[in-house]
């Protein structure tokens, strides 16, 4: 099987089999995007910087900061829950952007991950309703990861 070369206007799900993805990523990092992820973690957005340092990096659970999963990097990832945390700004909403975020979560899903995403409005906005909905998740996930 070959890798599509573009992202078709439709896609279909099951035209992504795990065989596919095991075949063609790395699972758990890629060493290529590693100087990529540090150098997002030095250049965080300030509504990152805000999810960070005033929630995130203060859970009991562990939360990576730009961690490398296959060929991507994520947002935040909770690995006891399986938990990758996106913050989208307006690139997202483009239809480019909503393709690309298909292929990204579908591939994530593959692994057993769950991605919730908020946007950069609902962190500056609704902080306290974004924690507590995150806190929720992890603790849930963190609940059936264990069972």
């Amino acid at each position: 099987m070959t890798k599509p070369s573009a992202v078709p206007a439709v896609l279909d799900t099951q035209g992504f089999n795990d065989a596919y993805f095991i075949m063609h990523t790395n699972r758990t990092d890629n060493k290529k995007l590693t100087g990529v992820s540090k150098m997002l973690r030095r250049n965080m957005t300030e509504e990152e910087k805000h999810l960070w340092y005033d929630y995130l990096k203060n859970l009991p659970q562990t939360i990576h900061r730009q961690k490398v999963i296959g060929n991507y990097i994520v947002d935040f990832y909770c690995a006891e829950a399986k938990l990758v945390i996106e913050l989208d700004g307006t690139q997202h909403r483009t239809k480019q952007g909503m393709q690309d975020d298909f292929l990204r979560d579908t591939f994530l899903n593959k692994l057993g991950i769950t991605v919730v995403r908020y946007s950069n409005l609902d962190i500056l906005e609704n902080f306290a309703g974004v924690c507590a909905d995150i806190k929720s998740k992890i603790d849930s996930f963190s609940k059936r990861s264990t069972l």
